[in-house]
């Protein structure tokens, strides 16, 4: 047994990388139990394993006396000076009370204690070296499903792919290598520290982009913000103090190679990238692209934007299920309402109110003679001056006042005649 518990440990060792001092000292704890219930309630009980041959041996503080009357607690004088020769009655000495066949026992008790303090020393050493990698991107095989939460083994450890985590539009095979972004190391998971990474997380597009774009990761370049909805779009605002510097170009890179390669990690999720510009207008503008817009209405003091486009834009500025303006929303941190312009179509009522209006400003013509006259036919001064006063007599609302009707048609077409013929005195 004992050998084989040393290939255990040197296995841990090499493959886990705990250290083997925490090894042994979880070894000796775990044996401590199984010993309690292999020797019962000795007093100070402790184990101790050699780490060289990995002998096992056990050590109880007993109480010297002149006559033992418990086993587990006390031993006699004479046994005491065998192990220390000044022994002293009332002496306490560490006394080796191994069983017989504890070897086999230890095995049989320590097994289970063994394993969960390997485990809690594991688990303390993923939290030391992962807790400065949050923000790292990692490889790692998909290992085991539980329900829809993804063991991803990263070599020496296992860590965590949550199902919130995941992107929609993925499906994932055992065996798989898949890149995630570490989002955080916990120490209070279930089972101890935990490492949870991410794909769906809008840091991963970043990270992608620092690791594929020379600019972004100097800092020639910033990504001022971005939004996204995983596993189908991103839009990314970049910037830089460098005039020389086309930020979207360089992030698209030659021919679109740079963004390709990004694109084709995020299993082809589309990736918009554009100018950032401290006006809203125009990074609105930039957003709802290559939807063309029309006007804004801007409320800064509630950071609400009305964004008017023509009536054959507003389905690509919305986008398929109101997508496009919600990450333009998200993007921005305001609130986008997009808007068909309202294109006035005159009908028939219209131009009728148009011509009752055109007779009523006529001097000595009231509005509801104009309505009247417009109702009969006589729509404009022109035709109304091809009439005679018999032809307005005839109409009701009108009457005697025919001829008055009249007499201001003629009396404002000769005003208009006089007033174009006018002309300055030079």
């Amino acid at each position: 047994m004992n050998a084989d518990l040393l290939s255990v440990l040197e296995y841990w060792v090499r493959e886990k990388g705990i250290p083997m001092d925490k090894l042994i000292s979880a070894v000796q704890e775990a044996l401590t139990t199984a010993a309690k219930k292999a020797i019962g309630p000795a007093r100070e009980l402790r184990c101790e394993m050699n780490p060289k041959n990995g002998d096992i041996k056990a050590f109880a503080k007993l109480i010297v006396v002149d006559r033992v009357l418990s086993k587990h607690d006390q031993v006699s004088l004479a046994e005491a000076r065998r192990i220390r020769p000044d022994a002293q009655l009332g002496d306490e000495v560490e006394v080796e009370v191994t069983p017989a066949d504890f070897g086999r026992i230890a095995s049989t008790y320590a097994k289970q204690s063994l394993l969960q303090h390997i485990r809690r020393a594991e688990k303390a050493l993923i939290f030391a070296e992962f807790k400065d990698r949050v923000g790292d991107i990692v490889h790692g095989l998909v290992r085991r499903f539980e329900k829809s939460d993804v063991t991803i083994d990263l070599g020496r450890y296992d860590a965590l792919l949550p199902n919130r985590e995941r992107v929609p539009t993925e499906e994932y095979q055992i065996g798989e290598r898949i890149r995630c972004f570490v989002k955080e190391v916990t120490e209070t998971g279930p089972h101890g520290p935990e490492i949870i990474l991410s794909r769906a997380d809008p840091k991963f597009v970043i990270k992608l982009f620092q690791l594929e774009v020379s600019e972004v990761n100097d800092g020639t370049i910033t990504i001022k913000a971005i939004a996204r909805e995983p596993g189908f779009r991103t839009k990314l605002a970049v910037w830089t103090r460098d005039e020389k510097v086309d930020p979207v170009g360089a992030c698209v890179g030659l021919r679109g190679q740079r963004v390709k390669n990004i694109v084709r990690e995020l299993n082809n999720e589309k990736v918009d990238i554009i100018r950032w510009d401290q006006d809203i207008t125009v990074l609105l503008t930039n957003a709802l692209a290559p939807a063309k817009v029309k006007s804004f209405d801007i409320d800064e003091s509630h950071r609400r934007a009305r964004v008017i486009v023509n009536p054959d834009q507003l389905s690509l500025a919305i986008g398929k299920r109101g997508q496009n303006a919600r990450l333009t929303s998200k993007l921005t941190g305001w609130q986008v309402d997009i808007e068909a312009e309202q294109v006035a179509v005159e009908g028939f009522e219209g131009k009728l109110a148009q011509a009752v209006q055109a007779l009523a400003d006529i001097p000595g013509i009231t509005r509801e003679q104009a309505d009247a006259l417009v109702h009969h036919g006589w729509t404009s001064l022109e035709a109304l001056l091809q009439a005679d006063a018999a032809d307005l007599s005839e109409i009701a609302e009108i009457g005697p006042a025919a001829e008055a009707v009249f007499q201001a048609a003629r009396d404002e077409a000769a005003r208009r005649t006089i007033k174009i013929g006018d002309s300055p005195v030079a």
